[in-house]
């Protein structure tokens, strides 16, 4: 047994002992969205946070389409979409000069993008989800998270309670509790420990180091209430500041809060600004309201302050992911500069991908071998996220040297250049050229697509078919719907007897889903029945029927509920009758009609296989001790190629030197 303890227990003391399946530490999103997809499929559990659930800070905001799956599977999806602002008021990003100010090169804008799938890239996003963006800070997000965990886990959801020590074995793990409120100390027994507490004590204690660039840049961020309706960019949920005293790079950036009002007419903002680590107002709250004051270039502004933070930008993530029974997840496996909001949406893909593994083992359908796909799966994401967050950090600085800016000019040289930008002139035609290529360029950070929804697992639990990824695999816009084994299960639009249903929404929450064609359901009905007797594994069917396009069905409706399986007793569940009225499933599921697709519960696909073997059940009998029971093999890539990604783009931002983004893949980590 290894222990690790600092629970400052007396002597004799005997402590109070609590037996559960899984213990969470920590309440954020990646613990909580834990626990609901835990609860979900019959799991009971413990979560504990050592602060409470009011936040004091907005934080993250930003929920990307797979994220919105999640919370669609776990029940407050509609929630989140009716505290989000109108799809109107916010799907834009601007740069200015400032809101106001004394010169006419004040409060200028200078360029302005669709992001988070608004605009035109909304027909684009609407391929790769049944779901949209949403945007909720995380001061909202975690209470809305924590009021449906504590109904899910009735008095096991504990606040002002951390984690003081840790032992772990083969069997599992005994952490100690602290109740701070009650100032007494308990121990609790569990099979499993997942670790969201966002690496504070934690990794620690399993002695897990973070690699990675730290300390990159300052920022201190004010959250604040103003009426900034007659100044703010009227549809812009997030607008940076370019002024010379950056060098080039931005100053700040303001984001509108909400609630109930957007855009300029939202009544509560964050101005993060950028600050060299000496700046003298550092420390100093009123000369740091003051400043934000005046980057925004309103000095005389009305601010209720709510809170001030300074933090810094880093991009690590943990060298493992899993010490024995303990799973790190969240900013406990991974931190990220918010560039691009990947931070939460990958602790939330963490607590997918986690969730009905231990689900699986905890109801005796899959082995602990199954939980060994964890690392390799996640930690090779996150290590593209982080670097991905890293280089999105450096985009903005070129939109300052297309101005004219550099680093080192003296202020009022800046505003000189910024003259010869604004004006009528072919050098000033020349500069706001490429201001606006500039400008373009920060879509790999607003318009990141396949980095949100594109993302395959190579090795961990899925087989390969000696397929090769989409051709733009590598973009961060371009997303190319695939049903290649590691890959998202493609969504289409599939006709129901109620009416459309997604194919993403087909995927069965327990055991795994097997998409057919309706001709030969019945042969693969009986193989998946035999299968899943042989395993204990649940195995549902979804028969799918192709139309011809000429029969003028279509299927192009959202918002409706998933198909429920039908259940015949001695036989594997069945969806009901569905059509393919645009042939869109056929046209990627990359098999022929005696083909299958197996999909796992969290919609990434775990088998294909082109054409139906002689003898199905035996395959997929062998299909399923190898996912389910065996540890994945090692990825064969270099294990450092992530890091080394991460260093580069670390040393490019703190530098300033490298302006382009680079091309990797999605095995490096």
């Amino acid at each position: 047994m290894v222990n690790r303890d600092e629970s400052g227990l007396a002597d004799g003391e005997p402590p109070d002992t609590l037996e559960v399946p899984v213990l969470i530490v920590g309440g954020g999103p990646a613990g909580l969205t834990t626990a609901l997809e835990l609860a979900r499929r019959g799991v009971s559990g413990l979560l504990v946070e050592r602060r409470d659930f009011t936040a004091h800070y907005p934080r993250a905001h930003l929920l990307n389409v797979r994220t919105m799956e999640t919370f669609h599977d776990i029940g407050v999806a509609d929630t989140v979409y009716a505290e989000s602002p109108p799809e109107d008021r916010w799907h834009r990003v601007a740069w200015y000069t400032s809101l106001g100010g004394p010169t006419p090169l004040h409060g200028r804008r200078i360029g302005y993008l669709p992001a988070w799938g608004g605009g035109p890239d909304a027909p684009r996003y609407a391929l790769a989800s049944p779901r949209r963006f949403a945007n909720l800070p995380q001061l909202r997000l975690d209470a809305l998270l924590a009021e449906h965990a504590e109904r899910a886990w009735p008095g096991r959801v504990r606040t002002r309670t951390e984690l003081v020590g840790l032992a772990w074995d083969e069997h599992g793990a005994t952490a100690t509790l602290r109740d701070r409120a009650a100032e007494r100390a308990y121990q609790v027994r569990a099979r499993y420990v997942v670790a969201a507490d966002g690496g504070r004590t934690c990794a620690n204690l399993l002695e897990v180091s973070m690699s990675g660039p730290r300390a990159l840049v300052d920022i201190v961020s004010v959250y604040f209430s103003a009426d900034l309706s007659a100044h703010a960019d009227p549809e812009a949920l997030l607008t940076y500041f370019i002024q010379p005293q950056g060098g080039g790079g931005p100053v700040g950036a303001l984001l509108a809060l909400g609630p109930g009002r957007w855009a300029a007419d939202s009544p509560t903002w964050s101005m993060s600004m950028h600050l060299a680590p000496d700046d003298p107002a550092l420390g100093d709250r009123d000369a740091l309201v003051a400043r934000a004051r005046a980057l925004i270039g309103l000095p005389d502004l009305t601010m209720e302050v709510h809170a001030v933070s300074h933090w810094q930008y880093e991009g690590v993530v943990a060298d493992r992911f899993r010490v024995g029974p303990v799973f790190l997840a969240g900013d406990a496996a991974h931190r990220h500069p918010p560039t691009g909001g990947l931070g939460l949406n990958t602790a939330v893909g963490d607590a997918a991908n986690l969730g009905w593994k231990l689900a699986a083992v905890l109801h005796g359908q899959a082995g602990d071998g199954l939980l060994d796909s964890y690392e390799p799966e996640r930690r090779a994401v996150a290590a593209r996220n982080v670097e991905h967050s890293l280089r999105n950090a450096g985009r903005h600085a070129p939109i300052g040297e297309a101005m004219g800016l550099a680093k080192g000019m003296p202020v009022e040289r800046g505003w000189a250049e910024f003259a010869v930008w604004a004006g009528a002139t072919p050098e000033g035609e020349w500069r706001r050229t490429a201001t606006r290529a500039a400008v373009a360029h920060n879509a790999e950070d607003y318009s990141q697509l396949n980095i949100e929804a594109g993302f395959a697992y190579e090795v961990g639990a899925v087989v390969p078919d000696g397929s090769p990824p989409p051709p733009e695999h590598d973009s961060a816009t371009v997303f190319t719907p695939t049903a290649r084994p590691g890959h998202h299960v493609p969504h289409v639009w599939l006709q129901g007897p109620d009416g459309p249903v997604s194919s993403s929404d087909l995927v069965a929450a327990d055991g795994l889903t097997l998409f057919v064609d309706a001709a030969h359901a019945d042969a693969w009905r009986t193989a998946a029945t035999t299968a899943s007797d042989s395993t204990s594994c649940p195995l549902t069917v979804v028969p799918i029927t192709p139309v011809p396009r000429e029969s003028g069905l279509s299927a192009h409706r959202v918002g409706l509920p998933a198909v429920r399986a039908l259940s015949t007793p001695g036989k594997a569940p069945l969806a009901p009758e569905l059509t393919d009225p645009e042939g869109e499933w056929a046209a990627v599921r990359g098999t022929s009609p005696t083909g299958a697709v197996l999909v796992r519960p969290d919609r990434h696909v775990a088998w294909r296989v082109a054409e139906a073997p002689s003898d199905p059940a035996g395959v997929l009998v062998e299909l399923l001790g190898q996912l389910l029971h065996h540890s994945p093999p090692q990825p064969e890539s270099d294990p450092l190629a992530g890091l080394k990604g991460i260093a580069e783009a670390g040393e490019a931002l703190r530098t300033g030197r490298a302006r382009e983004a680079r091309l990797f893949s999605a095995v490096e980590g």
